[in-house]
């Protein structure tokens, strides 16, 4: 499975309320330099360094900015 793969089905996981809101690390740490986004999950450098310290809902709000920027990209 691929990361962007991977992210479709954990931003699907993400929306489920009875259950932890999954990381979105795939574990390829590379950062754009063109859209400031990490090229393995999609957030950016501020979403990416508070995601340990937000509650469920807020990275349910970062689960669907991802998704939001995944349904932009061709493929």
């Amino acid at each position: 499975m691929s990361p962007t793969e991977t992210l479709h089905a954990l931003a699907e996981l993400a929306q489920d309320r009875q259950h932890p809101v999954p990381s979105p690390c795939v574990s390829v740490c590379r950062m754009d330099p063109r859209s400031g986004l990490c090229l393995g999950c999609w957030r950016d450098i501020d979403e990416i360094i508070s995601w340990g310290r937000m509650d469920e809902d807020g990275k349910r709000v970062v689960w669907q900015a991802i998704s939001e920027r995944l349904s932009t990209q061709p493929g």
